[in-house]
């Protein structure tokens, strides 16, 4: 391992020798004296390189002057010298005096993007573009999001499963799964664990997650589609109805913001330009026809023939929660039973609706939950009635007759969750690699 110093802690670290290597950002090269900013995946710091002087005070080129002048943005080197403590510098309070310049990579002084280079040349440059200070703290958030789920989910007994990507049939919806070739057959690639994780009730885990990749073939170029996308699923026994699945939801939820808040905040409120806020617990709780007949005292009325409200519908209750309860986040309840899979627990007083919801964070669906029916009988009886026969399910119904408890769940999207978050308008901008209906690549 090369012997460096991080950028970020030469801010605690005492005068004197150092090393650093990092990726230049930009090169003042002036008559006296020369400035290198130099960035590491940690931060930035201004390296400064007096130019030598004959007895005559002319300029003596040296090593070190003729290197900084050949640097290109982004070349990566390894810089050594004096490190001083300077409060009128401001990029840290920090510089390095130089005495040594090894460079190991020059790059092409022609970059291919820019800082007004559109979100699709960006995507084709994302090497490029995940050296932004701003983009890279992206998924610095998301390693400190998805760390406080997983120690949420560890303290509280949870198991973690991997369920299987490729399927012999499919799981919910034969319209959006992406069909490959396996051996002498065909497979599909999962859209959703949502088989496996109610498997692992039956086989009597209690409680699961995963965070997993899930596929789409859905042809949608909205800014918060995608055909791969990293799933955030959890499902649970023993419970009495779906009430216990949002309060598992939003308490993991506010686990997850509280300590992107606590490590990134300052970093947020600087790059991004707010106060990241911690939700409060209970999130707001409404029916969907209540909340249609809210939508609608706000002049809109949902256009849809089915009985789900639709992305401006959405907004709009968003809206209302925020202007009644200060909250970002509303959970949608109780919906119909015809817009429902066939697996979601009906109402015991009313079939026309289901123990379900979809959570709305600032405006947009980021998740669906519900109460699982777990009786075999009731499970075939829908199945018929969404136009599936049961020997076509055999597999998946056999975890329920040999005894399973009343159990629920959800699954998330974590760039979703990670875009709403840092109040960006597309899904790519908090996707490392984005895939779509047009990108492969890179």
């Amino acid at each position: 391992m090369t012997n460096r110093t991080l950028i970020k802690d030469l801010a605690s670290s005492s005068d004197g020798p150092v090393s650093v290597s990092g990726w230049v950002e930009t090169v003042r090269d002036q008559k006296k004296v020369q400035f290198v900013v130099l960035r590491d995946e940690t931060g930035a710091v201004q390296l400064v390189n007096p130019r030598a002087t004959d007895a005559d005070g002319a300029i003596v080129a040296t090593d070190v002057s003729g290197t900084i002048t050949s640097l290109s943005q982004g070349s990566f080197l390894t810089a050594t010298g004096d490190l001083k403590h300077d409060e009128r510098v401001k990029l840290g309070g920090v510089e390095i005096k130089l005495e040594t310049l090894d460079v190991t990579t020059i790059a092409i002084p022609e970059t291919p993007i820019a800082d007004d280079s559109g979100i699709d040349k960006r995507m084709d440059w994302r090497f490029l573009d995940l050296r932004v200070p701003k983009n890279a703290l992206i998924f610095k958030i998301q390693t400190t999001l998805e760390h406080a789920w997983r120690t949420y989910w560890v303290e509280n007994d949870f198991v973690e499963i991997h369920t299987p990507k490729l399927m012999a049939s499919a799981s919910e919806s034969k319209a959006e799964l992406f069909r490959v070739d396996y051996f002498e057959g065909s497979a599909f690639l999962s859209q959703s664990p949502q088989f496996f994780k109610q498997m692992a009730q039956s086989a009597g885990f209690g409680k699961i997650f995963e965070v997993g990749p899930a596929f789409r073939a859905d042809p949608s170029f909205t800014s918060r589609h995608a055909t791969e996308f990293t799933s955030v699923d959890s499902e649970i026994s023993w419970i009495d109805s779906h009430e216990d699945v949002m309060k598992l939801h939003e308490e993991l939820l506010v686990a997850g913001f509280q300590a992107v808040k606590d490590k990134h905040g300052a970093e947020i409120e600087a790059l991004f330009g707010f106060e990241l806020v911690v939700p409060t617990i209970p999130f707001p709780r409404i029916p969907l026809a209540e909340a249609k007949e809210i939508v609608a005292s706000r002049g809109y009325e949902v256009p849809r023939a089915d009985d789900d409200m639709d992305p401006e519908g959405e907004r709009q209750i968003a809206a209302y929660v925020k202007e009644t309860y200060g909250h970002e986040f509303v959970f949608l309840t109780d919906y119909a039973s015809s817009i429902r899979p066939f697996y979601h627990m009906r109402h015991a007083d009313d079939p026309s609706l289901t123990n379900s919801y979809d959570l709305i964070f600032n405006g947009v669906e980021i998740s669906t939950g519900a109460q699982r029916e777990h009786r075999v009988e009731i499970l075939e009886e829908q199945a018929r009635s969404k136009g599936l026969e049961p020997e076509e399910l055999s597999g998946y119904l056999d975890f329920f007759r040999y005894g399973v408890p009343a159990h629920g769940g959800f699954g998330m999207g974590l760039s979703r969750v990670l875009m709403l978050m840092l109040h960006l308008a597309n899904l790519r901008e908090t996707t490392y690699l984005f895939r779509g209906p047009t990108r492969l690549e890179p």
